[in-house]
């Protein structure tokens, strides 16, 4: 059959499943190999956890690591492996009705759990004949269908490779695989990708010949052990002060990979609620979101290892420290309040985290998220399901994000306000049903509306303050604190965050107070279900253009009142009317002078220079921790050459920064060994408006591509790399320069071809492997494994 067979279906049948029929008895055949080959594999030991967790890590992860692996086939655990794949997708925002979540560790324990949630093998089941591992394994197929197939070794790889995002997916069978290898034999694994050396292949051919076993390591250091018994006793102390705090934490921090500081940099455990007590074997409950109803049995809050490899897509860190337990003291129990009465877990109330938590101070809430305000940031801009583009469709390419200061005296800070308006502030509950774009504008834009004009009245009795004066508002982290100061990425349907104020002066900022920050959280983290249906992703995804659009408003505040409309229209140029009509909100506000002082004519760049001195300090350090975990590690000066020619490429604007991908890591190989310098070159999009539920990505309506920018830095920023290049210390001008005279997709291509690393260069791997290596040397805690399924073919 000549017929194209799209990308995804490629792609997950490169990693996907068939097998062939095991023939009974000795005379076993293993397709490929004759007798004496399978007697070499069968006597070359392969240990899952030192030989085969490696290469499927640098090899197989780096597409197979979370929610959209292809075929749901996680190779990233044993259990991953074991439970296998599936042809039901968990990315499909058009699917009318929620499917049953599918997540490991938690929504089944075994692989006969897994077939009736309609997963099949991968690997060999049977156990009767060690040899047969080969003949009954998919894996092993689809890797000798790639040894067969080589792709090719140097230029773009041809068209019959589809490698669209949103790909159809084939996930064969064990039964289909003899026709799959017959129709596309250019389909073996790993897919699009250089083949592995002839040592990696033999190691995992052995390893799948001697039955497939997987191991885990489960070692606890005493040291570890300790403080989980210390934080386990502490969540699950008694009293209704302490449960309601339980819970508060639980529902913030039950996406984190938890890190014991001064503990092993790859070791994590997740926040639980389990039917067993600490000292027991962990019995998670399997609910949707954290806020769901638990049963009506006891609980108890435990810590649980997080097995699987660390991919840094959904990587999202949070320590625990003696520390951070006093902390808690501080905010929570220090205090002089009283918690007369539990809250109920009825859907209506959970979703509402200003009517569950309103016994908590105000400030205390305020103080836990800020202390860590990067964290919830990123939960929202790299999220736990690892892709985002429910919440990102409606951000800007690059934004600065600050925060108000809990210690003034806002509206939004006092707990009487969040009280009067707490109905206003519901989140989106649930729906099963069908989309009503009505129920949405009704239910939950007319909440907004209200809340809004509440503040509006609450605004026009601030009064004026003095530009420097006002900055006071701005909070500062308390001079030590870099998540005072964040810049957002967005790289299409994924992000990254930053610490500190990076690049040139975006076209928009948020300033955030604490119902907004708390909104963002429940809506996008703690409410969002990958696997839920169109009228759940749409609810979520109009919503949060609600909070994007009030946390820009805010910084609007801080500005001329004559300069605001221009500005915030400015945003949303090209919007349709119809469109337009439906997110008119209450803009009395915009009128009311809040701030004066301003000395020149551009008092948005001017405001700009007020924010960076504000946050300066804190700033700095943050710019050091995007480089480096440790604070201790050294940061050598660039040479003047190399800064002079990243600088004229952070220069390039315009139309023709179209061509550029999105992500393009860049090495620097330095005249001594070991000192090779990393960077990221990341294209930031402009647009016209970002309501695009209802506009074309890159359409007309939506897309300003005479405003794209580039931002360079000198660390290795975001989880989905699309290019890679290498250019030698002596050739960095001559790099420079090239890079500056780009025009077209032709001149692009001339540039990857002189100083870019194609998929099907025999180089692509070492080169993957170098920043790989980068990066796990650099963030030993907060980075994972890279997701190379974005990868382009220019």
């Amino acid at each position: 059959m000549n017929r194209r067979v799209p990308f995804i279906l490629l792609l997950l049948i490169a990693l996907g499943y068939s097998a062939i029929k095991v023939k009974q008895g000795s005379e076993t055949t293993h397709p490929g190999l004759d007798k004496s080959q399978l007697t070499a594999l069968l006597q070359h030991q392969a240990s899952y956890q030192q030989d085969v967790k490696p290469i499927l890590e640098r090899r197989c992860v780096v597409c197979h690591g979370c929610y959209d692996a292809p075929c749901q086939l996680k190779l990233s655990s044993g259990e991953g492996i074991q439970r296998g794949a599936s042809k039901t997708k968990v990315y499909n925002p058009t699917r009318l009705e929620a499917i049953p979540p599918s997540r490991l560790y938690i929504d089944a324990q075994t692989s006969a759990e897994w077939r009736k949630r309609g997963f099949h093998p991968v690997i060999d089941e049977s156990n009767e004949i060690p040899e047969a591992g080969l003949n009954t394994s998919v894996l092993y197929h689809l890797l000798r269908l790639k040894q067969q197939n080589p792709q090719p070794d140097s230029g773009q790889l041809p068209s019959a490779f589809t490698l669209e995002l949103d790909r159809d997916e084939v996930c064969p069978t064990l039964d289909e695989i003899d026709s799959y290898e017959q129709q596309h034999p250019l389909l073996g694994m790993p897919y699009a990708m250089p083949n592995l050396s002839a040592q990696e292949y033999r190691t995992l051919l052995a390893w799948l010949a001697q039955g497939s076993k997987t191991d885990t390591e489960l070692f606890t250091s005493p040291e570890v052990s300790a403080q989980i018994k210390r934080w386990e006793t502490f969540l699950n102390r008694s009293g209704n002060k302490q449960q309601l705090v339980s819970r508060y934490l639980y529902e913030h921090l039950f996406h984190a990979h938890i890190h014991f500081t001064n503990t092993a940099p790859g070791i994590f455990y997740r926040l639980v609620r389990s039917t067993t007590p600490p000292g027991q074997a962990i019995n998670e409950i399997p609910t949707v979101r954290p806020y769901d109803d638990p049963g009506n049995a006891s609980f108890y809050y435990r810590l649980r290892r997080y097995l699987p490899s660390i991919v840094i897509k959904n990587h999202i860190v949070y320590e625990f420290s003696d520390q951070r337990l006093q902390r808690y003291q501080e905010l929570f129990f220090e205090p002089d309040y009283e918690v007369r009465k539990l809250p109920s877990y009825q859907p209506e109330l959970t979703a509402n985290p200003f009517k569950t938590f309103i016994d908590l101070p105000v400030k205390s809430r305020y103080r836990f998220l800020l202390d860590d305000a990067r964290f919830f940031i990123e939960g929202f801009v790299k999220g736990p399901v690892c892709r985002g583009q429910v919440a990102l469709s409606v951000i800007e390419d690059r934004f600065w994000v600050l925060f108000l200061d809990p210690e003034q005296p806002l509206f939004t800070n006092d707990a009487g306000f969040l009280g009067e308006t707490a109905d206003d502030l519901q989140l989106p509950v649930d729906s099963s049903g069908l989309l009503n774009p009505l129920s949405i504008w009704t239910r939950y834009w007319q909440r907004q509306r209200r809340y809004m004009e509440t503040k509006q009245s609450m605004f026009e009795t601030i009064g004026t303050h003095d530009i420097q004066h006002a900055m006071n508002f701005i909070w500062d982290g308390d001079g030590q604190n870099p998540s005072a100061s964040l810049t957002v990425f967005r790289h299409f349907d994924s992000g990254s965050v930053a610490y500190g104020l990076i690049g040139d002066y975006p076209e928009t900022t948020w300033v955030i107070d604490y119902p907004l920050l708390e909104r963002i959280h429940y809506l996008l983290v703690a409410g969002f279900d990958v696997y839920g249906n169109l009228t759940h992703q749409a609810n979520t995804r109009i919503y949060m253009d609600f909070l994007r659009m009030e946390g820009e408003d805010h910084f609007l505040a801080f500005l001329p009142a004559n300069q605001r409309e221009a500005i915030r229209n400015s945003w949303y140029a090209g919007l349709r009317t119809g469109v337009k009509n439906f997110f008119t909100a209450p803009q009395a506000w915009l009128q009311v002078e809040s701030v004066t002082g301003y000395r020149s004519q551009h008092p948005q760049q001017e405001l700009y220079t007020y924010i960076q001195k504000r946050v300066s300090a804190v700033a700095s350090k943050g710019r050091h921790l995007n480089h480096c975990d440790d604070a201790n590690c050294n940061e050598q000066p660039l040479p003047a050459k190399i800064m002079q020619a990243l600088q004229q490429i952070a220069a390039i604007q315009g139309q023709r920064l179209h061509v550029f991908p999105d992500v393009a890591f860049v090495r620097i190989r330095m005249n001594e060994p070991g000192e090779d310098l990393a960077f990221s070159l990341i294209r930031n999009k402009a647009y016209k408006n970002v309501i695009s539920a209802f506009t074309d990505e890159n359409g007309r309506d939506r897309s300003d591509i005479e405003q794209d920018t580039l931002t360079v830095v000198n660390w290795l920023e975001g989880a989905y790399p699309n290019f890679f290049f290498s250019v030698a210390e002596s050739d960095i001008e001559a790099f420079a320069q090239h890079c500056a005279q780009i025009q077209n997709m032709e001149d692009y291509k001339a540039f990857a071809e002189r100083y870019g690393i194609r998929r099907t260069q025999k180089e692509f791997w070492k080169l993957a492997d170098w920043f790989q290596d980068r990066l796990h040397a650099m963030q030993p805690i907060r980075g994972g494994l890279l997701d190379l399924n974005r990868y382009e073919n220019r």
